[in-house]
This record gives C-alpha cells, sequence and structure tokens, in this order.
C-alpha cells in the first residue's frame, strides 16, 4: 500500500514536471497558407535586387551578417553563409579573413573556403533561402505585439548557422525564427517574387556596370598619378592608400546617382584586370610590387560601411601642394616589418609631417568616421571605453611640436609604435606593458617640451579654426552603446567632456583602430587594441585640460575618473601637468563651462551647427526659423526634452540608445533622431559598465535628421499628434505606462506598416543627404 502510494505520488509529480515544461514550451504554431509563386518569368537585376535591398540587406549588410551570409551584391549572395561566425572576442587564434571581393573571387573558391550555397535547391526541389523565407512567411507575429521572449535578438543571439540538411530540424525547434527575423512578414507580391524566381532557378543575371567615358578617364588619370615611379611618389602613394582604402571615393556630386570606387592594392598594373592583394591588413606584407589601383562598388550601399570621400581634380591638387611643395626623398623605401606596421610615424618619416596632418585635418570628419564605421560592426569593447557624447577638436598645425620642431619630433617617433601586431596570447600582458610605458614616456617628453615652447601655456589660436572655411574642424560623437556615430558642428549641450588631438593623437587612433585592426584576429589583438585606444582617450582629455586654469585641473579630471577610474589615473595614465599655466583669462568658477561657451562663440563661422535650437536654446521659439512654419512648431516641442534626465523624465530609462521619429504633414515629412546619452562614472575599463552606469543622469540629444547606423525604435506620427505624444511620454512613471505608450504610437518589429516606414526613411535620407545615404541596419531593433 505504501508502495503504490509512493508510485502514486512519483506518478503525479512526473505528470506535474511534464506539463510545466510543455507550458514553458512556445505554442506550437499552425503554418499559415502559402501564396502561390509568381508564375512569370522573373530577373534578379530588375524584380529580385529590390526586394533583398529593402527587406534582407537591412540584417545582411555587415561583418556581423547573420551566418556571413552578406547581401548587398549579387557576389555576395552566390557565396552564400558560413557555419563560423566572424565575431569572436575570445578565439585564441586568429581566423582567415572572408573578406567579400578580396580573399575569394567565385563561388568554387568561397567553397573552398566553407562557405554553403543557400540558392541550390535540395532533393525535394527547395533551397534555404525558400525554406527560410517560407517559415516566416507561413509563421505571421500578431500585428505590433512585442515578440515571444524565447525569440533571442540582436547582438546576443546565438545564430543556427545550418545548411539545407539540417533545416528540417531547425523548423521543428525554431517555428517562430524564419526570414526575415522577428519582423513583420514579407508581403504577398514581395513573397511570391522570390520564391517564383528560386522555384525558376534563381538565375542571376546581374552584369557588371560599365565605366562612362569620363569615369574612365578619372580612374586612368588617377591610377596613372598613384603608380609613379620615383621614391618619393611611391612612398606618398603608400600613406595615401593606407589612409583612404576605407573611403568610398567619387569624382563628382551626382546627388543620388552618384558612382563610387573603392582604392585597392593590386597585383597587377593599370590596363589588366584587378588581383587583390589579399594580406589581412591594408599594410601587410605584398612580397612583390603592388600596384593601387581603383574599382567602381557596384552594389547596394550600407550606411554602416558607406563614407563617402571626394576624390576629384581638386583633391590632386590639393595632394600636390601638401606633399610636393619642397623638395624631399626619402632614401631607401620602408618595408612592411613588424616594427614598420606598428609605427607609421618611423615608416612615414620622410613625408613632411605638416602635409600628413593637414591632409587628414582637411578630411578630419571621414577619418574619424572610419574609426567607429567601415566593416568593423560590433563595437562594444571599443566604444565602452568613450562617453556617450562628447566634442573633438584639432590642435593647429602651427602649435603642434611634432609638425614644427623636426628635432623633438625624432625623439618621440620611437616611442610612437602601437601594439597588437602579436597574436601571442601568452605574451599580450609584458607587450601591453612595454607599450604603455612608451606611451607615458612620451606623454612625459611630450610635457616638458609644450612647457619650454610655451611657458604661459596655450590659447584658442592653438585649436585649428579650419583655415576659417572648413568646418571639419569641430566636431560631435555620440556612442550608441555598441555603436556611434561622428557629425560636423559642436552638437547638443556642452558635453562632459572634449577632446583635443594632435597629430600623433590623431595618427595613433587612426592605425590603432583602423589599419592595424584585424576583426578576424585573436583576443590577444583585440585586447591590445582597445587597451591602447582607453590610453589615447585620456591623452586627448589631458591635452583639452591644457587650456583651463593649472589648479582646476585634477578636479576635472578626478569627476572624469571617479571611483574605479582612480586606479587607471594611478597606474595607467600619464601623471596630469597641473602645474604649466593656461594662456587664456577665466571669469567664472567652472572654467570648462566656459571655454565650452567660448570655443560655441569664438568659432561659430565654422560651426557645422552654430545655431543647435533642439538642444542649446536660447531664444524662444526654440526652432530652426529657415523651417517651414509646422517644422517649427515641432521643434518648438521636441526641445524640452533635451533640457531633461532621468531623473525628471522616467520614460528616458526604458527609450533605447537610437530613436528614430518620423514626422508628417500631409506630403510633406521630416525626421528626427533622439539620441540617448548614457552617463557614467568613468568610461576607462572595457567592461564592467554596469557597474559605472550612473542612470539618474541620463540625457537625450535631439538631432534634427538621421544619426546612427542602427536605429533601435521607430515613431512614425502625424505632426498634430506629437502634443500627446509628447504628453503622455512625461507622465510616464513606470516600465508598464512605458510599454503602454510604445503599443499605442510606437511601430514595433511586427508593425503591419514598418517596412513601409523604414522604406519612407531610406528615401527622406536619400533626398536630404544623398552623399551619406545607405540602407540602415536593424539587427538591433529593440523588442520594446
Amino acid at each position: 500500500m505504501v508502495e503504490r502510494r509512493r508510485l502514486a505520488k512519483g506518478l503525479g509529480l512526473w505528470l506535474l514536471l511534464l506539463m510545466q515544461a510543455a507550458c514553458s514550451r512556445p505554442v506550437e504554431p499552425i503554418p499559415e497558407r502559402l501564396p502561390p509563386p509568381a508564375p512569370q518569368p522573373l530577373s534578379f537585376s530588375q524584380d529580385i535586387k529590390p526586394i533583398l535591398d529593402k527587406r534582407c540587406l537591412t540584417c545582411h549588410g555587415c561583418f556581423d551578417a547573420p551566418c556571413q551570409l552578406k547581401l548587398e551584391s549579387a557576389q555576395a549572395l552566390l557565396r552564400g553563409a558560413h557555419h563560423q561566425e566572424v565575431y569572436n572576442g575570445t578565439r585564441r587564434e586568429a581566423q582567415s579573413p572572408t573578406r567579400l571581393g578580396i580573399d575569394a573571387q567565385t563561388e568554387a573558391q568561397w567553397r573552398a573556403l566553407g562557405f554553403y550555397s543557400v540558392l541550390t535547391p535540395d532533393m525535394h526541389g527547395q533551397s534555404l533561402m525558400q525554406n527560410m523565407l517560407a517559415l516566416g512567411k507561413q509563421h505571421p507575429f500578431k500585428a505590433n505585439q512585442k515578440l515571444p521572449e524565447h525569440i533571442n535578438l540582436g547582438l546576443q543571439r546565438q545564430n543556427q548557422c545550418i545548411d539545407n540538411s539540417g533545416f528540417d530540424q531547425y523548423a521543428q525547434t525554431h517555428p517562430w525564427e524564419g526570414m526575415p527575423l522577428g519582423m513583420t512578414a514579407l508581403s504577398d507580391a514581395e513573397y511570391a517574387a522570390l520564391s517564383g524566381w528560386l522555384n525558376q532557378g534563381a538565375t542571376i543575371d546581374w552584369q557588371d556596370r560599365p565605366l562612362t567615358a569620363q569615369q574612365q578617364q578619372y580612374v586612368a588619370s588617377w591610377e596613372a598619378y598613384l603608380n609613379q615611379s620615383e621614391p618619393n611618389r611611391q612612398l606618398v602613394a603608400r600613406w595615401l592608400y593606407e589612409h583612404l582604402f576605407l573611403a568610398h571615393l567619387y569624382f563628382a556630386d551626382q546627388a543620388e546617382q552618384t558612382q563610387y570606387f573603392s582604392l585597392q592594392r593590386s597585383l597587377t598594373p593599370p590596363g589588366q584586370p584587378i588581383v587583390p592583394i589579399t594580406t589581412a591588413q591594408p599594410n601587410g606584407d605584398a612580397q612583390q610590387q603592388v600596384y593601387y589601383r581603383l574599382s567602381l562598388i557596384d552594389e547596394t550601399l550600407v550606411h554602416k560601411r558607406h563614407i563617402a570621400l571626394r576624390f576629384d581634380e581638386a583633391t590632386q591638387a590639393r595632394i600636390e601642394q601638401l606633399f610636393f611643395a619642397s623638395e624631399w626623398q626619402p632614401g631607401q623605401l620602408p618595408g612592411y616589418t613588424y616594427a614598420e606596421r606598428a609605427n607609421p610615424f618611423v615608416t612615414f618619416a620622410a613625408i613632411p609631417a605638416r602635409a600628413r596632418y593637414q591632409f587628414m585635418l582637411d578630411n578630419a570628419e571621414y577619418f574619424v568616421r572610419t574609426f567607429i564605421r567601415g566593416p568593423v560592426c560590433r563595437g562594444q569593447i571599443a566604444t565602452d571605453v568613450i562617453r556617450d557624447h562628447f566634442w573633438t577638436l584639432f590642435q593647429h598645425p602651427q602649435q603642434d611640436l611634432f609638425i614644427t620642431h623636426p628635432d623633438y619630433a625624432a625623439k618621440v617617433m620611437p616611442l610612437l609604435g602601437m601594439p597588437g601586431q602579436d597574436d601571442d596570447l601568452l605574451d599580450a600582458g609584458s607587450n601591453w606593458l612595454k607599450y604603455r610605458e612608451k606611451r607615458n614616456q612620451y606623454a612625459r617628453l611630450r610635457g616638458q617640451a609644450y612647457q619650454q615652447q610655451y611657458p604661459d601655456g596655450p590659447d584658442l589660436t592653438h585649436i585649428w579654426h579650419g583655415d576659417g572655411n572648413n568646418t571639419n574642424a569641430l566636431l560631435s560623437i555620440f556612442r550608441h552603446h555598441d555603436s556611434a556615430s561622428v557629425e560636423r558642428g559642436l552638437i547638443g549641450q556642452i558635453p562632459q567632456t572634449i577632446w583635443w588631438m594632435d597629430y600623433p593623437l590623431l595618427e595613433r587612433t587612426y592605425y590603432e583602430l583602423v589599419v592595424n585592426f584585424n576583426v578576424f584576429g585573436n583576443l590577444a589583438h583585440q585586447l591590445q587594441t582597445r587597451l591602447y585606444f582607453d590610453l589615447i582617450r585620456n591623452g586627448s582629455e589631458q591635452n583639452l585640460l591644457r587650456l583651463l586654469p593649472a589648479k582646476s585641473r585634477a578636479d576635472y579630471m578626478q569627476a572624469w575618473y571617479q571611483g574605479s577610474g582612480l586606479l587607471k589615473r594611478k597606474f595607467s595614465y600619464a601623471p596630469l601637468d597641473d602645474t604649466t599655466p593656461t594662456a587664456l583669462l577665466y571669469q567664472s568658477e567652472d572654467p570648462y563651462q566656459e571655454l565650452a561657451q567660448r570655443l560655441l562663440a569664438d568659432f561659430d563661422d565654422i560651426n557645422a551647427m552654430r545655431k543647435d535650437p533642439l538642444n542649446r536654446c536660447t531664444n524662444s521659439p526654440c526652432a530652426r526659423q529657415e523651417q517651414a512654419a509646422w517644422m517649427q512648431q515641432t521643434d518648438n516641442l521636441l526641445a524640452g526634452l533635451s533640457t531633461q534626465t532621468a531623473d525628471n523624465l522616467m520614460a528616458l530609462r526604458w527609450l533605447p540608445d537610437v530613436t528614430l521619429l518620423r514626422i508628417s504633414n500631409g506630403e510633406k515629412d521630416t525626421l528626427y533622431s533622439l539620441i540617448r546619452n548614457r552617463a557614467h562614472s568613468n568610461v576607462a575599463f572595457m567592461l564592467g559598465e554596469s557597474l559605472r552606469y550612473e542612470e539618474e543622469k541620463d540625457n537625450l540629444t535631439i538631432f534634427p535628421g538621421l544619426l546612427g547606423s542602427y536605429p533601435n525604435f521607430i515613431f512614425d506620427l502625424p505632426a498634430a499628434q506629437l502634443g500627446s505624444w509628447l504628453k503622455q511620454m512625461q507622465a510616464i512613471s513606470n516600465e508598464a505606462e512605458f510599454e503602454k505608450w510604445i503599443s499605442q504610437w510606437g511601430l514595433r518589429r511586427t508593425h503591419p506598416l514598418f517596412w513601409q516606414t523604414l522604406d519612407n526613411i531610406h528615401q527622406w535620407h536619400k533626398q536630404h543627404r544623398p552623399l551619406e545615404a545607405g540602407v540602415l541596419d536593424i539587427n538591433r531593433y529593440k523588442n520594446l
């Protein structure tokens, strides 16, 4: 009897656990009927690629594209997917690069590198692409509802990189995770076209776009210019390539019709087909003669990787003026050894430093954008060591001792090498200590030299004024947790910190984060790169402090590096100069705020955001006076948000980093970016951000236009409803009220109008910023 009771009790417990397990699993969905495939003949270039650009490239356009399936071009689609992801910050060995257009050229070569087709049908006649699209179409989500919690999104998602043989198991265990992943489904017409094309054999009729006669002339002129035989011109060509290899170069501004080119290293001379050199980094040793070639970028532009730069006759004339106005010769041309890759100051020492620095200043926005855009798509480890909002200034070349004093430059040059070239994990610690000590030794020598040269300290003339007309002189940088943005002008309220970069700081940042950084590198490489960037940030901040009274510098440094930041101040950073005076006179008790106000006043003529009524309103109404009346009213309503913090605007606690706000007025529309600036006690460490986060101090910057490559959420409102939207937002006091506000006004991933609204945003950006427009990445769109 006792045994029976025990058995019954055990059976009951087992049944209870079984029921709980069943309840915890997602409800098995009932597949909906699929639209029939389109019967008419379909063209990839005319019918299919426009759908891929609008609905698929939004997640499949960067190195972190799921399973390396990139879809910006026909070649990318043919390459297919890979079981191995690019991003792995813990790998002990470097990974072989898999860059489109560089590391393999044919479908067979990609198969040899482990890529598998998403177009080849299985025994049932279905390709992986068709299966994934059908799975998504068969299991749509409820309109504008949050996704089920079991669907992981964003950078935390562990992608299931299956080929067609594993699809049935995937569909059984992930029925809600077809394509597009976690989004409102494709329209019937879009699905019918894609499935019809796949059924018809997935023929790709894409033809490379021919160059116009004028483009051929530009290409021939530039390739001849960059491949001259004189040693000094060879060295300058190498320097230019290493600084422009990420650029999307254009010869003429033709708005939305502008064509872009990339600068490549080739094994073949001009006039022959380009054979790319496949070293992991642009300064890797090709072990034979290299030629610099221009290649048409014949793919859909992705905003995250699109960094446009004009490259015309005026550019060539400027290069001549900067680099060859005086006579100089390099002697023996440098090679590509470890030391020469680690220290560009030594490698290119023969080139006048003024020429190198001035070229970077002329195009400062481009260079700073390369730090945080380009192919590197996951930047949290880097962005953890910058603040969410800061301004960047540049030291005037005439007051930069590295430029003006060759003896000083020669003395400090050996100390400016950068870590990260070694991939040996066991040596990472000792390498880091070596480079840190060299950097701090350089900082001490620099401080002594500036004290001697400028005993009264610097003043505002030491800041580059853009030669009176170049708006690259003033930049604003916004960090969005795991990405960042750069715009010309001093945007937003006065930030907590300002960077002031001289030539060694600017060039080292570029080489550390761009030229020498290998996204396929191992843990040691990535760790050393990020640690050194922390030193560069501190150097830029300390340089700015030279403009403040000596007695106040320690207080500001302490405010910027609170808590655990004290460890870095004591053991990693160079000592603070708190004795040399500044040549500036101050009247207030807050010289930093006073300095920032003087920057806004004295640099007004080159400030691309000289008036920022949305964030620095001085006269009512807080609006851009040049805009239409309805837009001025919109500006005035939104401007009040930028004066509040999360302490009194509770909605900020749940608002993501980049929120796009589209406002329409009849057939007219405009766009704003609501940028959440998170506050931290310090940003001195790569990890442990939550321990340093000061949420109650978060604030908003309201940017009139598109800011950021990864929108986290979208609102789409008629102008007449903006007041109600704001009133409800300002009344939010808890997360439940925030979610109700999102439900009423927001575009969740599952909103029926999500794709149409995203199309409208893309079109708006093309019309208003055609040279910067590209497809946005919604991989990080939040499930609010």
